[in-house]
């Protein structure tokens, strides 16, 4: 490459312009023009760049000729650094994504971790069967029995009320031994605390605690199946109508059923007279257990009678709802739908020893006498329990 000329702009070399006279104005920007030096031969040409009031352009030059090994002007250099560095193709959006996941990653883990903490571990597999269990309520794909008892939805049931046993009443639960681990059997139990929650917890305590895990079927009053939605969970969660009928077929299954012969006697019962059995009825469940030849298991509760102190009874509000008895507590009407929480009181259910009725003759079950006599021993048993229960029990709350 040939050596540059230097043209001085003060026209010293031969063959430049004189200098212009001084019309004593300086001459405006745009009136000057850069001078450049002439190219040499095998060198890129240079346009002039011409500067103008209020715009400012640079041209590059043209592409040099195959081979050269000339560089780009400095007047394309100076227009590439005003423009600023040049970016790689995509590289804006790899950056993005990279900066997006590591948030993602982020608010991910910290979910997840919080997620543990409530939850606790292993929350994933229980809201894959959640969803699961969801599923199949959608497309119809669980079985029931000839009662309409689903054993599936039951189990999510239980798991509901195990809350409130074990938190909230924080139930002692003693003599589950006496319960067999198969075939049919009566458990008979004491009813009280204004609504039937007592039932409840003892199939839980059934369900959570015996060995075999059993599911105890009960038997229930008819008011319970004509109030919308309960009537239809109480069916799926294995409960049945109170009838000799529906009692006979269940033990002869072998189930495990409850009942509790005290009906509304005993939940309807005033505080006053809290844990005082009242009447068993005729005797309906030991004919039953006659019938079938299974063992009848005394059940005494001790703690519900507090839930809902019952100090009155609005019998006339009852007759126009319908209703057995309207109850009135220390916080209800009172405080409404807040008083409709029970008080957490602290509960103990024992189970006693069975009372076999496989040794009696099948017509007993037809026998007044004999009816009588295994019913008295029943209510008694229960009774004299429930007083040893309470002088063992130091508070009604802890």
């Amino acid at each position: 490459m040939g050596e540059a000329r230097i043209i001085p702009f003060d026209g010293a070399t031969s063959g430049a312009r004189p200098p212009a006279p001084r019309s004593g104005r300086r001459p405006t920007r745009s009136a000057r023009a850069v001078r450049v030096p002439e190219p040499v031969e095998g060198e890129v040409p240079v346009r002039s760049i011409e500067a103008r009031p209020g715009r400012k352009r640079a041209e590059s030059a043209r592409p040099a000729e195959p081979g050269s090994a000339e560089t780009a002007p400095a007047d394309a250099d100076a227009a590439s650094a005003e423009a600023g560095p040049r970016r790689a193709p995509g590289s804006g959006r790899s950056l993005f994504g990279s900066l997006a996941g590591t948030i993602g990653g982020v608010v991910g883990g910290a979910a997840a971790g919080l997620l543990d903490g409530v939850a606790g571990p292993g929350w994933e597999d229980r809201a894959a069967d959640g969803l699961a269990f969801l599923r199949r309520r959608i497309t119809g794909e669980y079985e029931v029995d000839e009662f309409g008892f689903d054993p599936e939805l039951n189990d999510k049931l239980m798991a509901a009320l195990r809350v409130v046993y074990e938190q909230y009443f924080r139930i002692e639960v003693s003599g589950l031994e006496h319960i067999p681990a198969e075939g049919g059997a009566l458990i008979v139990a004491n009813h009280s605390g204004t609504l039937p929650v007592d039932a409840l917890m003892t199939q839980v305590a059934v369900h959570d605690h015996h060995p075999a895990r059993r599911n105890l079927r009960l038997l229930a009053a008819d008011l319970v199946f004509q109030l919308p939605l309960v009537g239809s969970v109480a069916r799926k969660s294995g409960h049945t109508l109170a009838c000799h009928a529906d009692a006979e077929r269940l033990l002869g299954k072998g189930e495990l059923v409850g009942v509790w012969p005290e009906g509304y006697k005993g939940l309807g019962k005033p505080f006053a007279e809290r844990y005082k059995l009242q009447r068993f009825g005729r005797g309906g469940f030991v004919s039953a257990a006659l019938r079938t030849g299974v063992p009848i298991v005394p059940c005494s509760i001790v703690g519900a009678e507090e839930i809902y102190p019952m100090v009155g009874n609005a019998r006339t509000l009852a007759r126009l709802l319908n209703l057995p008895y309207f109850p009135i507590t220390p916080t209800f009407p009172l405080l409404g739908p807040l008083g409709l929480v029970p008080l957490p009181t602290r509960w103990r259910i024992e189970f006693g020893a069975p009372i076999h009725t496989d040794a009696y003759p099948e017509e007993a079950a037809d026998d007044p006498m004999v009816v009588f006599n295994l019913t008295d021993e029943v209510r008694e048993t229960i009774q004299h329990t429930i007083y040893r229960l309470l002088m063992q029990r130091r508070s009604v709350f802890f």
